[in-house]
């Protein structure tokens, strides 16, 4: 059966980091779109980006194209965009899929998913920019995001990230009805995921979810890159129960 994917990136990257994955859809006979939040174009302006941007873009992008029946995915912080989007639109959606992302607790942040020092380490960096953001320092991201990758492949991927607005990390996110409502729920589960500590992924997200279906697979926190197609076939499985 065909469907409808919106595929939603995480932090740093924009709907580019999808398409490897969104192409291997298409191939497959599904329909993929790979929308970017306002601010990650490169040379965007990302002052006063908020949580609340990100998610009116989405919506408004699946309206404007009249999707119906949407398989939502959200890959990392995506997963948080998710969750918001799905007590805006809930008749246009089918499922939710979480790929290897942030499930956020009723009133709480990405930010309190993050080990303290981390938390500090990013609050700092955003208060010392410009526009308060943080960059994605490249060795963290060769060794915990993408260690799969051959070096030269993770750099031109690094290369392409953007600085991160820090308000859509810090935002608390009122998320009753997203935790009340009954749509179908997916979790992808990465067993070679470094991005956050052994565990946090999965079960640490993934069982706030309640009943859904996990699936599982190999590989790093960028799969989309390494193994779009893998994931590709993925998403496919958890699209239906």
């Amino acid at each position: 059966m065909a469907e409808t994917f919106v595929l939603l990136h995480g932090s740093w990257h924009g709907g580019w980091a999808w398409e490897p994955t969104a192409w291997c859809l298409r191939e497959l006979g599904h329909a993929a779109y790979t929308p970017t939040y306002p601010g990650h174009w490169p040379g965007a302006n990302r002052a006063g980006i908020t949580h609340d941007d990100y998610v009116r873009s989405v919506t408004d992008f699946i309206e404007q194209r009249d999707l119906r029946d949407v398989v939502l995915v959200g890959h990392s912080f995506g997963g948080s965009v998710v969750s918001r989007v799905s007590q805006v639109i809930p008749g246009r959606l089918k499922r939710l899929v979480f790929h290897t992302a942030f499930v956020v607790a009723d009133g709480a942040s990405v930010n309190d998913n993050f080990p303290p020092d981390q938390t500090d380490m990013f609050a700092q960096a955003a208060a010392q920019s410009p526009d308060n953001t943080v960059a994605c320092d490249w060795q963290v991201f060769r060794d915990l995001f993408i260690q799969d990758a051959r070096p030269q492949d993770a750099r031109s991927v690094w290369e392409r990230l953007v600085p991160q607005p820090f308000q859509p990390w810090e935002a608390k996110l009122d998320l009753a009805e997203f935790y009340r409502a009954g749509l179908p729920k997916s979790y992808i589960a990465v067993a070679e995921d470094r991005a956050l500590p052994e565990g946090t992924w999965h079960p640490g997200m993934s069982s706030r979810l309640g009943p859904c279906k996990i699936v599982h697979m190999s590989g790093s926190h960028e799969v989309m890159f390494t193994r779009p197609a893998e994931l590709a076939r993925t998403l496919t499985e958890a699209a239906h129960d």
